[in-house]
């Protein structure tokens, strides 16, 4: 016996939020709203399999997205959420091993929390039914033609979510019993009529259902950081042993002639003399490779690594600063926009200081943000370490992302 499943419908059209197609495959943060609900759900070990009711003609669609959760099985959706819930359970009725309890949800509800799917089993387990509620803390009235009618005592008045869970033999006979002229919006509705009065258990007010256009644009937020590092072609590396001041390694930071032979590195796509330029396959901008890996991790994808390779020689030399625009219209792509820039450099040589100001103008450029949003500090390792002898740059770069619909 697989002991519980969920069934997720997901064979509605979004009417009323406007959408031309399923609401449940527009993004929210970035991320399908199915994807997010189905992926809560297969987090859950207590989850032995989710049916996912759908439309036929959307079954390619939804399968390829949902592929990458095994619990998976895609059912046929009915003309309601009540076809739809019916089909399921007579789906998981018609396996081998039914299952003992059965939990449905809302496939736009996708912020729901692990405590509440744990609570829900806990209850069904304890009650037989369990019934996802928020104690109604607005006023509430009854309305007639657009005025309000009466009063409604908010004392013991509950508005409804999703999981509910139940018995499985239950709610399928239930649902067995349903006649025409009946019409529910929930499970809840099906066992009371047919079974009993459904046991509650709270939610919380951020397992909210996705219903109008607007509840899809509310925004999240998501932080990444990026670290890179590249050594200068000519370090001016100290003999082992050497015992340098603090003191002593700033002064000869500070006097080295950075002009030497020309030479410069490029931070920010400013270009700073130094005794060396920065080894590296593109331009060696240590600083921009940092925040382009802060981004990518926000977003959840790869490094810079996999989109702009070492390897490729189409990015020798390349301009890192046009690199890290075309990682800005990814993430744009993806629906996130960047709220701030923090970077951190550390190198004893050349001096940057002048310099950092350009470099707050150049990021916040390209990446469209006041350039009060770009914050970029400029130190040495005090002569400690590969930083301290002169051997490289680091760059370590925070980022703050808005994730939109």
């Amino acid at each position: 016996m697989q002991d519980i499943c969920a069934i997720i419908p997901a064979a509605g059209s979004g009417s009323r939020a406007g959408f031309e197609g399923n609401k449940l495959l527009q993004k929210t943060g970035g991320i399908p709203v199915l994807k997010r609900t189905v992926a809560a759900f297969s987090e859950c070990a207590q989850i032995a399999g989710i049916c996912v009711c759908v439309r036929g003609e959307e079954r390619a669609e939804i399968g390829a997205l949902l592929s990458p959760f095994p619990k998976v099985t895609l059912v046929p959706g009915g003309e309601t959420r009540t076809a739809s819930v019916k089909n399921a359970l007579e789906h998981l009725a018609a396996l081998p091993c039914p299952p003992g309890y059965v939990l449905v949800h809302d496939g736009a509800r996708p912020f729901v929390s692990q405590r509440v799917i744990a609570d829900c089993i806990e209850t069904v387990r304890q009650f037989g039914s369990a019934v996802c509620a928020l104690p109604c803390t607005d006023t509430a009235v009854r309305a007639e033609s657009g005025f309000i009618a009466q009063g409604v005592e908010r004392e013991g008045l509950y508005t409804l979510q999703t999981p509910q869970g139940f018995s499985f033999p239950e709610l399928l006979a239930a649902y067995r019993k349903i006649a025409p002229e009946d019409n529910f919006t929930d499970d809840s509705g099906v066992y009371k009529k047919y079974v009993a009065p459904p046991r509650l258990f709270k939610g919380e007010a951020r397992n909210r259902k996705l219903t109008f256009a607007e509840d899809f644009s509310m925004d999240g937020y998501r932080t990444g950081i990026g670290i890179d590092t590249h050594a200068f072609e000519r370090p001016r590396v100290r003999p082992l042993g050497e015992r340098v001041s603090t003191k002593s390694a700033r002064t000869e930071a500070r006097l080295a002639p950075e002009e030497e032979g020309g030479a410069h590195i490029v931070l920010g796509g400013v270009r700073i003399p130094s005794h060396s330029p920065l080894a590296a396959h593109s331009d060696g901008d240590v600083l921009c490779h940092a925040v382009m890996d802060a981004l990518l991790s926000a977003a959840g994808l790869a490094d810079i690594g996999h989109f702009f390779p070492d390897t490729d020689p189409q990015y020798a030399g390349a301009d890192s600063l046009a690199l890290l625009a075309r990682v800005r219209a990814l993430l744009a792509e993806e629906g996130f926009a960047v709220e701030n820039v923090s970077a951190a450099i550390v190198a004893e040589a050349p001096r940057l200081a002048p310099h950092v100001a350009q470099m707050k103008q150049n990021l916040a450029d390209v990446l469209g943000i006041p350039v009060n949003a770009a914050g970029i500090a400029a130190g040495t390792n005090e002569g400690l370490g590969y930083l301290g002898r002169g051997e490289g740059v680091t760059v370590v770069a925070n980022i703050l992302l808005r994730a939109r619909s």
